[in-house]
């Protein structure tokens, strides 16, 4: 219970900030809860197209980079379990290789710019479509699954994809959830890569706006200066933290039966 009081402690701290008039903000009374609660900063947020046009871009990426990064996942982890596949160990090499090397941040640049994705939403999702540690994670969960139920779909005539579709992935549900949350959180937070391959604005993700909002002076630039001016900047910065986390938080309790199941079976066993 205390392990858990510290770790949710912070974010209602941020919630309480956020919900808090500019004078309990100045006077530091605020702890967990809010005091003289009013929701000029949210107001202020939401009332700016821009955040509605980057939560739309970021939604996009999420759902386009988790459905990529599973299906690539999947394929290369289950092709890969199996023992008779002709160079195996030398290609799992090759792929843990660039899990501990990588080219650096000017030659993927590079790469991108010469592929055509610069300032294009693929370059977001494409270039990091496969995560390592998730395909370890997943491999080894497939080594577990019984051969013997494999086996008896090659006597029925069944083909490999038909076996992965209809008898290792409906089995396989806890870790394709896993990876799925790991892959849609990692999408949601990144910022990054929208840093150095996106300019235009309307293409902005929503962490790369609200740290534009933060760090670059959006928030007493166009809009209600008015308002602008009678919210104190700490409580827009801690709103800005509330609107990046809180829809990534309200997936989590859907997949959160499958989290740590997935995670044990596929990392237990190497």
């Amino acid at each position: 219970s205390l392990l858990v009081i510290i770790c949710f402690y912070p974010f209602l701290n941020v919630v309480a900030y956020s919900l808090s008039s500019n004078r309990a903000v100045l006077s530091g009374s605020v702890t967990f809860y809010p005091i003289e609660m009013q929701l000029d900063a949210y107001k202020e947020i939401i009332h700016r197209s821009q955040i509605w046009t980057s939560m739309r871009v970021t939604i996009l990426v999420t759902l386009l980079g988790t459905g990529l990064g599973l299906m690539l996942t999947v394929f290369a982890a289950y092709a890969l379990s199996k023992d008779k596949l002709k160079g195996r160990k030398w290609i799992s090499g090759m792929i843990l290789f660039t899990m501990y090397f990588s080219g650096g941040i000017i030659p993927t640049f590079l790469v991108v710019k010469n592929l055509g994705m610069f300032d294009q939403l693929t370059s977001l999702y494409i270039p990091s479509a496969v995560n390592v540690f998730n395909f370890i994670v997943m491999r080894t969960f497939f080594r577990e699954i019984p051969k013997s139920l494999e086996e008896a779909a090659y006597l029925d005539g069944a083909t490999d994809v038909q076996i992965l579709l209809r008898v290792v992935l409906p089995l396989s549900m806890p870790i394709i959830a896993t990876i799925g949350l790991f892959y849609a959180v990692y999408y949601w937070n990144d910022y990054f890569n929208a840093l150095i391959f996106i300019q235009s604005p309307e293409k902005f993700t929503l962490q790369l706006r609200l740290r534009s909002l933060l760090f670059e002076g959006e928030l007493g630039a166009a809009g209600n200066e008015g308002l602008a001016q009678q919210v104190m900047a700490e409580s827009l910065k801690m709103t800005c933290i509330v609107v990046g986390t809180v829809p990534i938080l309200a997936v989590y309790p859907w997949l959160q039966r499958y989290f740590v199941k997935g995670v044990m079976l596929g990392s237990v066993k190497g």
